[in-house]
């Protein structure tokens, strides 16, 4: 068998790296995901040191990272509580469409047609299930009030893409309203379906996965996982949600010991994905769209922060609770750029204000949530007093 020399030197270079980024990060007491994207983006085309024979590689382990980041956390959780946390979100599900407004409105603005529109705020709309995903567990903040309502967001926006991209899909390819709008609906029953399927048989499938060897454990949790993230992909839903529903599924001592075992591969995997975002990025095609998708990033931040203290009033979480919430909820990635590859060739101008776009609030998200909403620290001369 040929051993690609360059492929197995690049990924090594790469591994180093993010080891090197990962520690700094850990020092300064940091999430390394902007790390992470920033490296990508040195690392890409265009950038200072490109791996042309590890992103293909880099591609492909992204769409593992996603997978593993929200089986890993569905495992959180159990499907009776997040079931009544969803239907108790619904409205801030009607709250949340508003971050699609400021990208509709660029888009006009921008001269762009009903697609491009539509595809500009999508963009704005969807968060990154990925990063966030990634950085709740950094942070440690699973077990936090304001978390629930901050998946139940997230999950909702994964339904919502469900019917959007496959409306946006047919249109871009010249396909009628009538066309789109059957492949939605297909979509939205899909994933209903298989929500249900997890909500009424999930212990089922708890007993298949189930196994006193670790190694067993692993391998059917992950072919299951695959399996279920790729029907879920092949009905224009989303991967991540099928992990998730099969996260949900396994509870007590087995999802214990999933989280357990399937934690180095989650990190390792979290790792490529982040850089792949930046990877994905031409640096050269940045500062021509930097004011504009600074303007919007600014604009969708705070409405996502918006959106996210509203979520979490409605668990009745306190006002700290409530603005970690609202960070959270900042950063884009993964499906703004699938945004970008369904609508991005009939429109030039898409494509780099979106990159511009996702890797600001890729970026500065993480930043902003590590902050937001913690307890400033006292000085000693505070906590010798008391005050």
């Amino acid at each position: 068998m040929h051993v690609s020399i360059a492929l197995l030197l690049e990924l090594g270079l790469i591994l180093i790296v993010l080891s090197a980024l990962g520690t700094l990060a850990r020092r300064v007491t940091l999430s390394p995901i902007p790390l992470y994207l920033l490296a990508g983006l040195a690392l890409g085309e265009g950038g200072l040191l490109p791996v042309p024979a590890a992103g293909q590689f880099v591609q492909a382990g992204a769409s593992i990272g996603i997978v593993l980041l929200l089986l890993a956390l569905g495992l959180e959780f159990s499907t009776a509580e997040f079931t009544t946390s969803m239907r108790h979100h619904l409205p801030s599900a009607g709250v949340d469409l508003v971050n699609a407004v400021p990208g509709a409105v660029a888009g006009w603005l921008l001269g762009l047609d009903g697609i491009g529109v539509l595809a500009l705020g999508g963009a704005t709309f969807i968060s990154s299930s990925g990063i966030i995903a990634r950085l709740l567990s950094d942070l440690r903040r699973l077990g936090n009030r304001e978390t629930p309502s901050v998946l139940a967001v997230l999950v909702l926006e994964d339904f919502a893409m469900a019917a959007y991209l496959p409306v946006l899909a047919v249109l871009a390819s010249g396909g009628t309203w009538w066309q789109a709008m059957a492949g939605a609906l297909v979509a939205v029953g899909a994933v209903l379906a298989a929500f249900a399927v997890s909500s009424q048989w999930g212990h089922h499938i708890g007993r298949l996965v189930e196994h006193p060897d670790n190694e067993q454990l692993m391998l059917r949790m992950l072919g299951l996982t695959m399996v279920v993230a790729a029907l879920a992909e092949y009905v224009h839903a989303s991967a991540a949600v099928g992990a998730f529903l099969v996260g949900l599924t396994l509870t007590g001592p087995t999802a214990d010991r999933a989280r357990a075992v399937i934690e180095p591969l989650r990190d390792l995997f979290a790792a490529v994905f982040f850089v792949a975002i930046g990877l994905s990025v031409a640096p050269a095609g940045l500062l021509p769209v930097l004011p504009a998708a600074l303007v919007l990033a600014v604009v969708t931040g705070l409405t996502k922060v918006l959106t996210g203290r509203y979520a979490a009033s409605r668990d009745g979480v306190g006002p700290r609770g409530r603005l970690r919430a609202g960070a959270a909820l900042i950063a884009r990635g993964e499906f703004s750029i699938v945004i970008v590859g369904l609508a991005g060739a009939q429109h030039p101008v898409l494509a780099p204000l979106v990159a511009a776009y996702v890797l600001l609030l890729a970026v500065a998200g993480p930043l902003i949530t590590r902050f937001a909403g913690t307890r400033p620290t006292k000085r000693p001369s505070e906590q010798l007093h008391g005050t």
